[in-house]
């Protein structure tokens, strides 16, 4: 089979031919169609400090994905073969204490699929099947492909009570315009979107955002006046892991506010915590998916709401053949884009 993989330290990445995995007895083997290009993958490629202090090579990369169900495992019974998937990309113990909690995304444990073991940027994968998540058959394939990034957007954005609230979405790459529109599905009177690329401001807006905003050159306290908010913002999801995105967000929280935090910093840095303390904010940090509670209310979502996954959709801006990576890759990385996915078909 094609894969694209990391084949030795180093940068890089090689498309080349491996066996097919074999699958286990709890395992399932899914024929990939489409894969979606995440930022860790870009990491991955680079050979930058953290991957190196993470991946083993050789390693297949990539963990957002969607496919057809080829095999399954003499003990699974959860799934059938010509089922269509997408896949959680965390694969959790299920000894430590969270786990038997019933907090599987917390699991202190947790093996990611295209990182520590052999991922989706091949022509098959297995998982084991407590990690598949059966899609409806008239799904778009290119929508379940970004269930992955759908998931980050979707936990982030429902984490605390949004409905008939103003919320601020710093960061308007595809979770940041994905937790946009989820926050308007759910029914918040504005919504806010920040970034510093025009590009991707006009992604958020078709998306749904009520105003969004340059900070290259405006403001937010400009786009509170502009939507008469005479109070500062009562959610605010943090995408995009840049210290002056949250300073700026904390400056403009109604008191009491709520920060959801998912954008992962580059590096460490201060935060105002004298005005945390005294306008009572609560900040929670958002990583991966609940398992399994996020994806029901993905589909669900879905399920009852066209324009949604329209929105969804339309966050999707470019499509390679895989053996394009290289393309896709660079697209990727140049910012001037949505979601890229790659067509393993």
């Amino acid at each position: 089979m094609r894969a694209l993989a990391k084949t030795s330290p180093g940068p890089g990445l090689e498309l080349i031919d491996l066996p097919e995995p074999t699958c286990g007895s709890r395992d399932v083997k899914i024929r990939v169609l489409k894969a979606g290009l995440c930022g860790t993958d870009l990491h991955l490629e680079a050979w930058d400090e953290w991957a190196a202090a993470t991946v083993k090579p050789p390693q297949i990369i990539g963990h957002e994905f969607y496919g057809e169900v080829v095999e399954v495992g003499s003990s699974v019974d959860s799934v059938r073969v010509g089922q269509r998937a997408s896949g959680e990309g965390h694969v959790v113990c299920g000894e430590c204490r969270n786990c038997r909690a019933g907090r599987r995304h917390l699991c202190i444990r947790t093996v990611g699929i295209g990182v520590n073991r052999d991922g989706a940027f091949a022509d098959y994968v297995v998982i084991p099947a407590s990690n598949v998540w059966v899609q409806p058959d008239d799904l778009d394939p290119d929508v379940g492909a970004v269930f992955d990034p759908f998931g980050n957007a979707a936990h982030t954005a429902l984490s605390f009570p949004i409905a008939g609230e103003d919320v601020l979405v710093t960061g308007a790459g595809p979770i940041g315009v994905m937790g946009a529109a989820i926050a308007k599905h759910v029914g918040a009177r504005y919504v806010v979107v920040t970034d510093v690329s025009d590009y991707r401001l006009e992604l958020a807006r078709a998306a749904g955002a009520d105003r969004v905003v340059n900070v290259a050159r405006e403001r937010i306290a400009d786009a509170q006046q502009s939507l008469g908010m005479r109070e500062g913002f009562d959610i605010a999801l943090e995408m995009s892991g840049h210290a002056s995105a949250v300073e700026e967000t904390i400056a403009n929280m109604n008191h009491g506010g709520r920060i959801a935090m998912l954008g992962l910093p580059a590096a460490p840095f201060p935060i105002d915590w004298g005005k945390v303390i005294t306008h009572m904010l609560e900040i929670k940090g958002i990583y991966g998916r609940e398992m399994y509670d996020t994806w029901y209310r993905m589909s669900a979502m879905l399920a009852s709401s066209a324009s949604l996954e329209t929105a969804v959709r339309s966050v999707i801006t470019h499509r390679f053949p895989a053996e394009q990576w290289q393309d896709a890759f660079d697209t990727a990385r140049s910012g001037e884009c949505g979601k890229v996915i790659m067509d393993w078909s």
